[in-house]
């Protein structure tokens, strides 16, 4: 219980550059299980493996659950499966910018059935210009890479909403490791015949685990607690504090240093969630269900 206390008095957007840092930190291992495995198998095995270290960790089964929670977990895990699943798919076949972009629509979404007033709107648009420029868009794209990308905005703009209800509900956590694996088995006929093959190769596998904690496990995790004490609308908003994060990230940990084209992306996003701060309040309660 201590360290959800102390989670709680953390910023939100503190959350969010931690969560930012582990989910690339996980999409670098990511790349090295390419080779080997299919993304269809990587996403597989990244959402089992983290639904299996949360349940045995936390022994959610000790929970006492009842067939609305567990149907809201399962709706809620099938769509962060199918999320993760589709958004591999397209970065298999689209510049990883292009699948940013797109992807990025279904928060963008979210945040849109929030917005109550013009400012609200202009923040808006502010904060999605800025996606837009850090994604570094190339315009060549592969159609079906679009519709895998266009597929995973749609989950996410669903995992957003039913994260929400699964928060509010008391699940967190729990819910989010049980969610995993009913999402696990929802994807297992795209992805666990490449995965299980891996079995042979340990290092595959302990590649996928690393990924699962460190692009799930802590990320969603997070989310559960953030979800908590932010409107899901806000929540939507605040995800574009992550690829601000990536290219921080980048200039840190590579010493990549931001092109001025990629500065004016960061600034249009703090600017936007600053003027939305001063609009709506730092601090919201969760919406209701």
């Amino acid at each position: 219980m201590s360290r959800h206390v102390r989670l709680d008095r953390v910023a939100p957007e503190a959350l969010f550059v931690v969560s930012g840092i582990s989910q690339y930190a996980g999409a670098a291992i990511a790349v090295l299980t390419f080779e080997a495995l299919s993304p269809s198998g990587v996403a597989w095995w990244r959402v089992l493996g983290a639904g299996l270290i949360i349940v045995v960790l936390r022994r959610s089964w000790t929970r006492g659950w009842d067939r609305r929670s567990l149907m809201l977990a399962g709706a809620f895990g099938i769509a962060l499966a199918a999320m993760n699943l589709s958004f591999y798919l397209s970065i298999d076949r689209l510049h990883l910018g292009n699948a940013v972009a797109i992807e990025f629509v279904g928060p963008t979404i979210v945040a849109a059935l929030g917005a109550r007033t013009r400012r609200s709107w202009l923040t808006l648009g502010l904060v999605a210009t800025g996606v837009v420029v850090l994604a570094d868009v190339q315009w060549e794209l592969d159609p079906l890479g679009v519709v895998f990308a266009l597929l995973s905005a749609a989950f996410w703009a669903g995992y957003i909403v039913l994260g929400a209800r699964v928060a509010s509900h008391g699940g967190d956590v729990d819910g989010l490791g049980v969610g995993m694996l009913i999402g696990a088995l929802a994807i297992a006929p795209f992805g666990a015949p490449d995965g299980l093959a891996a079995l042979v190769t340990p290092w595959v596998v302990a590649l996928a685990l690393a990924t699962a904690v460190l692009s799930n496990v802590v990320p969603y995790g997070l989310d559960q607690v953030i979800l908590k004490r932010l409107a899901r609308h806000r929540f939507a908003l605040l995800l574009a504090l992550l690829p601000v994060t990536a290219t921080l990230t980048g200039l840190v940990a590579l010493r990549q240093v931001p092109s001025a084209i990629e500065l004016f992306g960061i600034a249009l996003v703090v600017v936007g969630l600053a003027a939305s701060d001063r609009a709506e309040g730092v601090t919201e309660g969760p919406e209701g269900s």
